[in-house]
């Protein structure tokens, strides 16, 4: 049996084990313009760097997810974000398609994983312990909600396109993370 520990503050639920998401509503994302339902728990989880700008604060990283989805959607044609869920260095998960629907990540891998992007450009240097430490812990979340299998891969979006994607800091990073498979 799981026992969850469940806290309550000022300004959301906090369920122990799973970090803070700042809803599409709260950092102001547009509505998509279609959804395609995502089968869960998925085998994969996709590591990815957004390649622009860094962000450290709700303010500035709410206004990266925004530019991101408008780049997405205005410049690639996409319906949507791509990404299930971003992470800024102030240490805080934005959801991006979300859980259950299925995202524009990395193409053949799309329909069978959660694709999570670490806002900025990964190349030169890791993200901070903030931004890393919430991707291990959305992780674990997905896990223990079901929406990832218990025995999933992880993967740099490298490893399953041709891409210098999630950059060469982050990607030494992640290769040391549990599940790692290249």
């Amino acid at each position: 049996m799981i026992r969850l520990l469940v806290l309550l503050s000022a300004s959301c639920l906090v369920i122990h084990g799973c970090p803070t998401i700042v809803s599409r509503a709260q950092w102001g994302a547009k509505s998509p313009k279609c959804r395609t339902r995502l089968s869960t728990p998925v085998p994969n989880v996709v590591i990815h760097h957004t390649a622009g700008t860094f962000c450290s604060s709700r303010s500035t990283c709410s206004a990266q997810a925004r530019n991101i989805q408008s780049y997405h959607m205005n410049s690639r044609g996409w319906c949507d974000i791509g990404y299930n869920f971003l992470i800024g260095e102030d240490g805080v998960v934005y959801e991006g398609r979300g859980w259950t629907t299925h995202g524009a990540h990395a193409k053949s891998y799309n329909p069978i994983s959660v694709g999570i992007s670490f806002i900025g450009s990964f190349s030169n240097r890791a993200p901070n312990n903030a931004a890393l430490n919430a991707a291990k812990s959305l992780i674990a979340c997905g896990v223990s909600k079901n929406f990832i299998r218990r025995t999933y891969a992880l993967k740099g979006h490298r490893n399953v396109m041709s891409t210098s994607c999630p950059g060469n800091s982050l990607y030494r990073v992640i290769q040391g993370w549990p599940r790692f498979k290249p």
